[in-house]
């Protein structure tokens, strides 16, 4: 699936990804278009979003297909190199050192992003810290840090070098409500002239961040849009009920006391504005829920 970017070339351009582990697929003939903003990546647990995201940042070779990164074809080594240098990536699980400062752990992010000028290095390293709030705490030893401190690390390191394609793993997991918001923050100011692809398992962050959305599972992309189109997925099929309706696909009772109901609704319901995450729920419908990484 694909779309459009009118005016600009995506940034990102891959067809046909295909992954496979053993006879499972996690990517089934995947084909995306990225520009600049952010798109966040939807899918339940086993929908293959995170070996789609380790594919577009070079960490892991698609046993099939082919992608561009700004123009650069990972697939030679030269291409992979380039690639590498105009993306940043920051995984589920962050590798840090736990006894490096802050500004420690980015300056070798830095020399691994072969930024080899000791002192251009460090006022790159002194602008990303800056850039995420952490210029205070630079000197602090990683260990010593808060759970949203880490995160915050994690995504200066991501930005050394002003990459054009930034590779987000869900980035607020695990972060409370304050925390959350504020990185919500930085990374709508990360997608401002860049174009950042952000996983996550939470539609609130889709929703209040996203320009696009796509949808996976079973290592396949079921819908790529606006939220608002995937929202308006749902409509006509959400309605508000006494008690849970027993044929809905999914219900819940809700702060009033009435129930949410999701699915086919009888004749006459109180119909209700559809949301992002209906129609994510709708979309999946029918999936099974878990099957690669």
């Amino acid at each position: 699936m694909t779309s459009a970017f009118p005016g600009a070339a995506p940034t990102v351009s891959a067809a046909g990804l295909t992954v496979r582990y053993g006879s499972t697929p996690a990517l089934d003939d995947v084909s995306l278009r990225l520009g600049d903003g952010v798109t966040g990546l939807l899918g339940p647990n086993g929908a293959g979003k995170t070996t789609l995201l380790r594919v577009l940042a070079t960490a892991l070779p698609a046993d099939r297909g082919s992608f561009t990164v700004l123009g650069h074809d990972p697939r030679t080594t030269a291409g992979r190199q380039d690639a590498r240098r105009a993306l940043g990536y920051l995984p589920q699980t962050p590798g840090f050192h736990p006894d490096f400062t802050a500004f420690e752990f980015v300056d070798y992010v830095a020399i691994l992003k072969e930024l080899t000028d000791r002192a251009a290095r460090h006022a790159e390293v002194r602008r990303v810290l800056d850039a995420v709030d952490l210029s205070d705490v630079r000197a602090r030893r990683i260990k010593k840090l808060s759970g949203g401190m880490r995160q915050r690390v994690a995504l200066a390191a991501a930005l050394v070098g002003d990459p054009g394609f930034l590779v987000l793993d869900e980035p607020t997991v695990g972060l409370d409500p304050e925390q959350r918001m504020r990185f919500r923050e930085l990374i709508a100011g990360a997608g401002e002239g860049r174009t950042v692809l952000l996983s996550t398992h939470q539609t609130e962050d889709v929703a209040m961040l996203c320009h696009r959305v796509i949808v996976m599972a079973r290592g396949r992309i079921l819908f790529e849009g606006t939220p608002a189109e995937l929202a308006a997925r749902a409509a006509g099929r959400v309605w508000s009920s006494a008690e849970r309706a027993p044929h809905a696909k999914a219900g819940w009772r809700t702060g009033t006391g009435a129930f949410r109901n999701v699915g086919d609704p009888p004749p006459g319901a109180d119909l209700l504005e559809p949301t992002l995450e209906d129609g994510y729920l709708l979309t999946l419908d029918g999936e099974p829920a878990e099957v690669a990484a």
